[in-house]
């Protein structure tokens, strides 16, 4: 019997510190050249809150705090790819972000809000519809 392919589970974390948020240029696997927040898949029996603190740090090498649930996004917009995507927000702790993974991002950079760089990865956009207008979840 042949396996079933299943959506994989995305985490991405919107860091703000003093009104900027942090984006990178992705580089490897989907979006490439287009900007996103730090993120990666949901390990088996690890937390939410643990796996965008993790990701945070193995991306970028800050710390975050204060986890909070922004909005679920369905997406199936990359060719090949289903993710359910659990999208938070995020305070900076500490830490100068900085490239430690070389083959998925280019670089990172704090953005003014109202300036963000494009493109933007696809759930990128859907952080800030949910900022904007409370909508917390979205469908593809």
């Amino acid at each position: 019997m042949a396996s079933k392919k299943r959506p994989k589970v995305g985490i991405g974390v919107l860091v703000f510190k003093n009104g900027k948020v942090l984006l990178g240029k992705r580089t490897g696997s989907h979006g490439a050249g287009e900007y996103a927040f730090p993120g990666g898949h949901l390990e088996f029996g690890e937390s939410i809150i643990e796996c965008a603190k993790r990701e945070c740090l193995e991306e970028a090498g800050i710390k975050i705090k204060n986890v909070r649930f922004l909005r679920l996004y369905n997406l199936k917009k990359y060719k090949g790819k289903h993710y359910v995507d659990i999208g938070l927000t995020a305070e900076w702790k500490s830490g100068i972000p900085k490239v430690l993974e070389p083959a998925k991002i280019e670089g990172w950079r704090w953005y003014e809000f109202d300036k963000l760089p494009k493109p933007l990865f696809k759930t990128t956009r859907s952080y800030l519809q949910a900022l904007k207008t409370g909508q917390n979840f979205f469908d593809e």
